[in-house]
């Protein structure tokens, strides 16, 4: 027998049909398919991770932080995980810039280095993407009397309707 003949008498069953093995694919079911991730899922999670960071006060331009307190204030509005982050999401890679406010009287390279430390491990944990590199901005600094009138602000505005 030749081999062509062999190869169809072991791909075929009794009816002609190639067999259950062959009709599958083969390799890893992992490579059948792509996942794309879309720039705000990445920016999300790096939000979320820089906010957990002890002396990050929050996140985004000073502009960005005032649309977002009026957001916030709005009945059921939720509030922004992406603000302050900008993704930018490749096949394998990402690379993100992220606008910081820190509180008065922490070290700011710690905080920086805090901040990149936690977005990398989360960002490359959740979505298997490369970081290629995380550039903080430090926007402002929180002073303790700027968190006071903070609370007096919030305490004396009527809540939105």
């Amino acid at each position: 027998m030749s081999d062509s003949t062999t190869e169809t008498a072991t791909d075929a069953n009794a009816s002609g049909t190639k067999s259950l093995a062959n009709r599958r694919g083969t390799g890893d079911p992992a490579t059948r398919g792509k996942t794309t991730i879309a720039d705000g899922v990445v920016a999300k999670i790096a939000g979320l991770a820089a906010r957990d960071v002890v002396g990050v006060h929050a996140m985004g331009s000073g502009l960005a932080r005032t649309f977002g307190a009026v957001r916030d204030r709005v009945p059921g509005s939720a509030k922004s995980a992406t603000r302050g982050v900008k993704a930018e999401v490749g096949e394998v890679q990402t690379a993100l810039d992220l606008d910081i406010v820190v509180e008065y009287g922490v070290s700011i390279a710690e905080v920086s280095r805090t901040v990149r430390e936690n977005v990398i491990s989360a960002v490359e944990r959740m979505t298997g993407l490369e970081v290629v590199e995380v550039n903080i901005a430090v926007g402002d600094v929180k002073l303790p009397e700027d968190l006071e009138e903070e609370a007096e602000d919030e305490a004396s505005r009527p809540p939105l309707q």
